[in-house]
């Protein structure tokens, strides 16, 4: 047996321990975001996740060390997550005010899928708002990168034409969140029927209010690009 070939066994089972360690740690990932979803970040432990996936303390705690680690992990795949249902297929619509209605419709969709789970983005800002420390540090720099997603997909429907040009981004975003927030409320915690489609309602009131042209305002139009820049 040549060095080479003898050094290939060694290697292919390296990779293998490593694939492995990866699909384990992918499963606690996932079952961590379940029961993060019920107890709260706060009520996320090594030893509550070790429960639930029948494992042993120690095995969960080589893949991440710390309760705080294992809160942050949660945090990331839940963004990442998030990005894959509601941002990543916004990005196929056209600019402007249809790639700003995509993302408002699937971020609705995902919240009226949360209901009787529970957003962590809003359910982590009621456990730490007031909890200085990494947790906090990690869970408000996802919140900042969707709200800067959004408040660029605004100031992009702007440039396009579809909103004012004197439309304050900042504001318009406060008004969006404002809704989704009042949905959760209403349709989790009260269990108000409707909460959806009065969320709907308000968003397009809300364009309504910064559209150049009232027609724009409909939830089944595309609206066709409206500019004054040249398109030569």
């Amino acid at each position: 047996m040549s060095a080479n070939t003898a050094a290939i066994k060694p290697a292919r089972e390296s990779a293998r321990t490593l694939q492995k360690g990866q699909q384990t740690r992918a499963a606690i990932l996932d079952a961590a975001l379940r029961l993060a979803s019920q107890v709260g970040l706060e009520g996320l432990s090594i030893g509550a996740l070790a429960e639930v996936t029948r494992m042993s303390k120690s095995g969960v705690f080589a893949h991440f060390g710390s309760r705080e680690e294992l809160q942050i992990s949660v945090i990331r795949e839940y963004h990442n997550r998030f990005e894959e249902e509601v941002f990543f297929p916004a990005l196929v619509e056209p600019r402007g005010l249809p790639r700003l209605r995509a993302l408002f419709e699937r971020w609705v969709r995902r919240v009226s899928v949360e209901i009787d789970s529970g957003c962590i983005y809003i359910s982590g800002a009621v456990e730490f708002d007031d909890r200085p420390g990494p947790v906090r540090d990690a869970l408000a720099a996802m919140v900042r990168a969707w709200h800067q997603a959004l408040g660029r997909a605004i100031a992009i429907a702007i440039e396009e034409g579809h909103l004012k040009p004197d439309t304050d981004p900042a504001q318009m975003l406060f008004e969006i969140h404002g809704l989704i927030l009042a949905l959760h409320h209403d349709a989790r915690f009260l269990r108000s029927p409707g909460s959806i489609d009065r969320a709907r309602r308000g968003f397009e009131f809300i364009v309504s209010h910064y559209a150049t042209d009232p027609s724009l305002a409909r939830a089944d139009g595309a609206p066709a690009r409206k500019t004054t820049r040249s398109t030569r």
